[in-house]
């Protein structure tokens, strides 16, 4: 029950730190947000180190950097894509993609559920589906560009979630120091290089940082669910995302939700029970 909660609410804060992202690359280049983002991330797990610890091994360096790489392009990829909207529809597939990644892993390295967590599991994934039935009457279709950027993010998303979850467990937050590290140096050295194509629009500083903030407190659970039970379940559980980036967007931007999206949800909830029970 504990692993569930922690991964609910790893799934909350990925859902709000998305949609205050995309929202913020609206208003200017997708590397001007990162280049906040990035760094406020890494500032909050500086600041949990002293309380939760933190060791720098080998093989939490390696999987760190390897998770801050892919963390970098999932904020880059994902923000841009979610700018180009519409969430409703673009949020959730990435959300599948990034959940199918480390299902696959965590029942490759032996993870095993019972009947009630296989079931759980496949309506957790129709959940994800469901809730990205957003294409009808008075929707907005995604550019096939959007929807490419949109896979693109799912699995970087994926990469990164996965190398956390390889890092040793009694490494604290010393994965996601070090690949917080790393994505902001390859986000600042990517703007660098591309300074003269960021445009001259200033990036909602307040947005950007927020959403910097709660993708951090987002990893931070995520690995503290993933050390706590089976990567496959946390991973499904986490993916449940666009369900907050989907209600703030119909809340804010007034973006339509279906029926499908409603059934995705209340299969999402049902999920959830059925995979407390494993």
């Amino acid at each position: 029950m504990i692993t569930l909660l922690l991964a609910l609410g790893s799934s909350l804060a990925y859902g709000c730190a998305d949609f205050l992202g995309g929202l913020g690359a609206r208003k200017a280049h997708v590397l001007r947000t990162v280049m906040i983002a990035a760094p406020a991330s890494l500032t909050v797990e500086l600041l949990l180190w002293p309380f939760l610890g933190a060791s720098f091994a080998p093989a939490t360096l390696a999987w760190g950097a390897a998770s801050g790489v892919a963390s970098a392009a999932a904020f880059a990829l994902l923000y841009r894509t979610l700018a180009i909207g519409p969430m409703n529809v673009l949020s959730p597939v990435t959300a599948l993609i990034s959940a199918m990644l480390p299902v696959g892993v965590g029942l490759l390295q032996g993870e095993r559920l019972g009947l009630a967590g296989l079931i759980g599991l496949a309506l957790a994934l129709a959940a994800v589906v469901l809730v990205s039935a957003g294409h009808g009457s008075g929707s907005t279709r995604p550019s096939r560009t959007a929807l490419l950027l949109a896979f693109g993010a799912g699995a970087a998303i994926a990469l990164q979630l996965i190398f956390l979850h390889q890092a040793p467990t009694d490494s604290g937050v010393g994965p996601l120091i070090i690949g917080r590290a790393v994505s902001s140096t390859v986000t600042l050295a990517a703007a660098g290089l591309m300074y003269r194509r960021l445009g001259s629009e200033k990036p909602a500083y307040a947005m950007s940082a927020a959403a910097g903030v709660l993708d951090s407190v987002a990893n931070l659970l995520f690995l503290l669910a993933a050390r706590s039970g089976d990567l496959a379940v946390v991973a499904v559980i986490t993916a449940l995302y666009p369900a907050g980036t989907v209600l703030l967007a119909r809340s804010v931007l007034a973006e339509r939700i279906h029926r499908g999206q409603l059934i995705g949800l209340g299969a999402a909830a049902a999920a959830v029970s059925l995979l407390a029970l494993t």
